[in-house]
């Protein structure tokens, strides 16, 4: 039987080794720290009873997985759960653009937008199981669906700010800029509204559920799989070198590039070593978790049932927000991500006081108390909102860094979403997930398809291991 360590526990590296274990390989994971998940992690950060989770939260791209969904992992604890609304975007006239995961209902509630948004996200939408097996793989290959996929890029490659002309409505440019904020992106840069159309058309198909009992939920399902095909994790066990490892057939490492570089030392080859160091990190993010009385009081009713909620105002204004983040200046109005999972997930709550999860983007490795802003941003369309708060956790961008270190500077998607780095992520490489290394590989959200909890980038990596191990046999 060949062997294999894993390096690190998030949701890619679980993935590879279940994908190695799967295949027969003797697995090892190794987590530094005391619990794994990596950014999946659940924990009660405000108070006693109410589940916070660390960073992921919201998962249509764990919904949509072609390899998460091949594994079962319901037989394994892994409870999806739905909110009534998906996503709502306020605006200060208490108006609010809704997406919910019924295509028909969403584009009735746009109005005069919806038949633009039909138009835009509907094909896609419809054929996104099939368009996503091309989407989750390397950038490099030979497309299963080149129709789909060539439609679905054309819409990808644009700037958000020019896919957002055919929306006539502030409430529809907002929803959709909000959707397209996530990359942590400038919008008016190429391809700036491809992760963006991939999370709208995962939601039209999946929904954006949460995971019951936390996102925490998702790494045990699949730590329990591992487990059932004989693999083995240690927590608290910290690699600072690859010398440190016993010999073994394949290491897999889910870090950032950089983390690689300083783990493989002499033995990375000298281009990969200049082209991870190079890698580019994006914005951060200040992390705010709330216990909230009585939940908070959006004056938009939809917000209200809304498991996420993108509190930035006007498309303009996120516009604005994220050019000043990339530039590296604190904005007045941060873009702010809300996600209320007690509405899908009502466990996670005490009694009548509910668990509230925010961030705002700011720039990276921000020093500064963003608390105000993002508490102002919510209160904006949530008058009162303070008054409700009975407890409150706050994580600055150097403590996002602190608890997982492939956030660097509180880049909580490991890596800047630049047009380069969304088609050629780490590096130029036929092979992505290998470091040059034989034998060694890189599997952390730094890789092909990104970031998000689908277990893809783990997946891949396998394969290149695998591979490796057949042809050393």
């Amino acid at each position: 039987m060949s062997d294999a360590i894993v390096v690190g526990s998030g949701p890619n590296g679980l993935a590879c080794a279940v994908a190695l274990a799967r295949d027969g390989v003797k697995v090892t994971v190794l987590e530094a720290e005391p619990t794994i998940g990596g950014g999946t992690r659940t924990s009660e950060l405000t108070r006693p009873g109410l589940l916070h989770d660390h960073c992921s939260a919201v998962h249509p791209m764990a919904a949509a997985s072609p390899f998460l969904r091949s594994l079962g992992l319901e037989a394994r604890g892994l409870q999806w759960r739905w909110p009534e609304v998906d996503l709502a975007h306020p605006l200060d006239d208490g108006s609010a653009g809704v997406m919910l995961r019924s295509l028909e209902e969403t584009v009735a509630a746009l109005g005069p937008d919806g038949r633009a948004w039909r138009r835009l996200f509907g094909p896609p939408s419809e054929s996104f199981d099939a368009l996503n097996e091309d989407l989750s793989g390397p950038v490099v290959h030979v497309p299963a669906h080149p129709i789909a996929l060539a439609r679905f890029g054309l819409r990808a490659a644009a700037p958000a700010t020019l896919l957002a002309r055919a929306l006539a409505t502030g409430r529809g440019r907002a929803l959709f800029g909000g959707v397209a904020a996530h990359a942590l992106s400038p919008l008016d840069r190429p391809m700036s509204s491809a992760v963006g159309a991939a999370l709208i058309c995962a939601g039209h198909r999946h929904g954006w559920p949460v995971a019951h009992g936390g996102s925490r939920s998702i790494t045990d399902a699949l730590a329990a799989l591992l487990r059932e095909h004989g693999g083995a994790i240690e927590t608290g066990a910290r690699v600072r070198s690859l010398a440190e490892l016993p010999p073994t057939g394949a290491v897999v490492l889910d870090l950032a590039p950089r983390a690689v570089a300083d783990l493989a030392a002499e033995r990375l080859p000298d281009r990969v070593a200049r082209a991870y160091r190079r890698y580019r990190h994006g914005p951060g993010a200040f992390k705010v978790d709330l216990a909230v009385q009585g939940g908070v009081p959006w004056t938009n009713h939809a917000c209200r049932r809304a498991g996420t909620v993108h509190a930035g105002g006007s498309f303009e204004e996120i516009v604005a927000a994220e050019r000043d983040v990339n530039r590296g200046r604190m904005p007045e109005r941060p873009f702010v991500l809300v996600s209320q999972q007690y509405l899908a997930d009502p466990g996670r709550s005490a009694g009548d006081v509910h668990p509230v999860w925010a961030y705002a983007h700011v720039p990276s490795g921000y020093d500064g108390d963003g608390e105000e802003a993002l508490l102002g941003q919510i209160e904006r369309f949530a008058p009162g909102l303070r008054e409700r708060i009975v407890a409150s956790s706050v994580r600055s961008p150097a403590e996002l860094e602190r608890d997982n270190a492939n956030y660097v500077g509180g880049d909580v998607i490991t890596g800047a979403s630049t047009p380069y780095q969304l088609a050629v992520r780490p590096r130029l490489a036929r092979d992505p997930y290998s470091t040059g290394i034989p034998g060694v590989f890189i599997c952390s959200a730094a890789t092909p398809p990104g970031a998000g909890v689908h277990g893809m980038s783990g997946y891949h990596a396998a394969q290149s291991a695998l591979r490796h191990l057949g042809a050393a046999s």
